[in-house]
């Protein structure tokens, strides 16, 4: 076994109840142990393989490996924190999104799970009623519609599997499915429903029979699975999943919603005038709210992972996955610094932020490496602008960590003009989260105090805040937040930085794609790439 284990029991109240959360992510698989007061006590992390790469565009990976690695990551907890496991009083799982498994009626996998990073896409979808078809051309939405049923994992798959799709019983996402190895039960949180499936955001159940999405999907209503809000129970551990992941059989597992909603509410971001950036692999800038507010037009805001609230989402689809792909294209230098030090390469890319100043002599990134359906749009790309022969790799690192600010600073301002409510805060959570020098260029480009919360592990304090909850430690989840949430390290914005930041963001990155779209959209006619539905 091989993993990453912290955390210590030294904790005030050595009899108090603690409750686990399990985080499966893209990159690895995590088991946590908390406390009431949102302290974590205990982690074990079980690096995965993301994805088995089978093809151009295609992001798969077994099942079974999933649960696997999650039953190593309980393990790995246990071997070091054994003597705590009979303080734990509820359980709560938080995965990553929209990653799609196919089950027969045994509820075996048909198939791999079809990551939510696989790129494929079908033609052959269901031709929409003639009373939705106006409709949808008359709102200007034919190009996003087609977008949206070509990227269905469910047309897709039933066009070009359909004898495995014909034999699919069970149409889950990955948090259902290992709901299932969990608890045995055919069931998933409310807040986990995010990708192309049938779901009413706004009522957060299943959409009515009647909804357009049931014409536009091939999945059916018997394939997917019971639905159950933040904070009430899914089931209780089986004597099978006991044994496999050592959590003592009969605790209940609570529903918490996926990663990133698990995210904004562990980092304490509770309202609308505070806003959540995930420096994750997918970026995002995040409000939760008590109204329902589509972050664009269209889009909708998904569900929190407290019930009766919403997140409005925007979304830079790689985010801090470009770090990687600058670590394998530019950092070879780094990468064997790092293993000669035992550290991982990213440590050392701190140096690099700090060899180019803020602003990276002019050099701007715009980080659309995967476009999305409707923000910028299916034809975008990325793009690097103002190259000189002083640029080195420092400013271009520095580029791609404000080209990801940029962004997500256009979705701030998005999100406050739907919400009608300006951001008066930043709380940041996430792998970029923890560089000193990440953190100083989000308060100086954004011009607004960003903060750590308290604990790294904010999508497992999500997740043990709704077992807290289930468990009947706290009334509701506002006392919940209130206890188990603060904020970390503050970094203020300098004025200086501030006004280069913003001059940069407004006559330069605000101007770029609307200047490179038409030549993007010749790109896309030219090569057919991104593909056209």
């Amino acid at each position: 076994m091989s993993g990453n284990v912290s955390g210590s029991a030294n904790r005030p109240g050595s009899g108090a109840p603690l409750l686990l959360a399990l985080d499966q992510g893209t990159q690895s698989s995590r088991a946590m142990l908390f406390d009431a007061s949102g302290e974590l006590v205990g982690r074990y992390q079980q690096p995965i393989q993301p994805y088995r790469d089978g093809g151009p565009g295609h992001a798969e990976q077994h099942a079974d490996y999933f649960w696997r690695q999650l039953s190593l990551a309980c393990q790995g907890l246990w071997e070091t924190h054994g003597e705590l496991r009979q303080r734990v009083v509820a359980v709560a799982l938080t995965t990553q999104r929209a990653s799609v498994v196919c089950l027969d009626q045994a509820m075996t996998p048909l198939r791999p799970v079809v990551i939510w990073l696989d790129q494929r896409r079908t033609d052959d979808y269901p031709r929409l009623p003639a009373y939705w078809r106006w409709p949808v051309a008359a709102l200007g939405q034919g190009e996003t519609l087609r977008q949206f049923q070509a990227k269905a994992e469910c047309n897709w798959l039933a066009a070009q599997e359909p004898d495995l799709w014909a034999r699919t019983d069970s149409y889950l996402l990955l948090s259902g499915y290992l709901t299932w190895r969990l608890c045995g039960q055919r069931r998933d949180c409310t807040a986990s429903q995010v990708g192309y499936l049938p779901f009413d955001y706004k009522k957060q159940c299943w959409a009515s029979p009647g909804d357009m999405k049931w014409h536009a999907l091939r999945v059916r209503r018997e394939q997917l699975p019971e639905l159950v809000p933040p904070g009430r129970p899914l089931g209780a551990i089986t004597e099978a999943a006991a044994a496999d992941t050592g959590i003592p059989a009969g605790l209940p597992l609570i529903a918490c919603g996926a990663d990133k909603a698990c995210e904004v509410l562990g980092s304490g971001a509770f309202e609308p005038d505070t806003g959540h950036l995930s420096y994750g692999t997918t970026a995002t800038f995040n409000t939760c709210n008590a109204a329902y507010v589509e972050p664009i037009p269209f889009v909708p805001a998904y569900g929190a992972a407290a019930p009766g609230r919403y997140n409005s989402e925007i979304i830079v689809q790689r985010g801090y996955w470009m770090v990687n792909w600058f670590k394998q294209q530019f950092a070879a230098e780094e990468v064997r610094q790092a293993e000669q030090l035992g550290v991982p390469a990213e440590q050392l890319f701190e140096q690099l932020l700090e060899a180019s100043p803020p602003g990276a002599l002019g050099l701007t990134l715009q980080p659309f490496w995967n476009p999305g359906v409707r923000v910028p749009g299916p034809e975008a790309k990325g793009a690097i602008i103002g190259f000189g022969d002083v640029h080195t790799r420092a400013h271009l690192y520095r580029a791609i960590i404000e080209g990801i600010a940029y962004a997500l600073r256009e979705g701030r301002e998005r999100l406050e003009k739907r919400n009608r409510t300006p951001v008066r805060r930043l709380l940041v959570s996430g792998g970029g989260s923890q560089s000193d020098e990440v953190m100083q260029i989000t308060a100086d480009l954004f011009g607004l105090p960003a903060v750590r919360p308290h604990t790294f592990e904010t999508s497992g304090l999500g997740a043990a805040i709704n077992a807290a909850v289930g468990a009947g430690l706290f009334d509701d989840h506002a006392a919940a937040v209130a206890a188990m949430t603060r904020p970390g390290r503050r970094f203020d914005p300098r004025p200086a930085e501030t006004a280069l930041y913003d001059q940069l963001y407004r006559r330069v990155y605000r101007r770029l794609y609307p200047r490179l779209g038409p030549l993007y959209r010749a790109i896309r006619q030219i090569t057919g790439y991104p593909g056209r539905v």
